[in-house]
């Protein structure tokens, strides 16, 4: 499975951007994919999750309200709507995909990692 991240930025505070992943490969092996973002000197977070058919997401708490996650099956993307920016959403955001039932927030969890997109939301 090869996981391609897209659509990062500069943004003002209180902006929106929406980052997207392009899957490829064999997709069938996969039960749900997430967004996972890292910023200096910090560890890696789960920032959202759906499964695979797009029946079940997961927010952390920091992002409830403003992020959306959704899947759009024609071409195998998933994308992360991000409104309502704040400085602290700072970070490299990755996409990951896992064959683990659920809707796992570890990312020892996740078996395929796209490349970082960086957000950077200033003034």
């Amino acid at each position: 499975v090869q996981l391609q991240a897209s659509g990062g930025g500069l943004v003002q505070p209180g902006g929106s951007l929406r980052l997207s992943c392009a899957a490829s490969g064999r997709l069938f092996t996969i039960y749900a994919m997430g967004w996972f973002r890292q910023a200096p000197g910090k560890e890696r977070e789960s920032v959202a999750a759906i499964t695979w058919n797009g029946g079940n997401t997961m927010y952390a708490d920091s992002v409830k309200g403003r992020f959306s996650i959704s899947r759009v099956n024609a071409n195998n993307t998933m994308l992360l709507q991000m409104n309502s920016l704040k400085p602290e959403d700072t970070a490299v955001y990755y996409c990951a995909a896992t064959r683990s039932f659920g809707l796992p927030n570890s990312p020892s969890q996740y078996n395929y990692w796209g490349q970082g997109t960086q957000v950077t939301v200033s003034s």
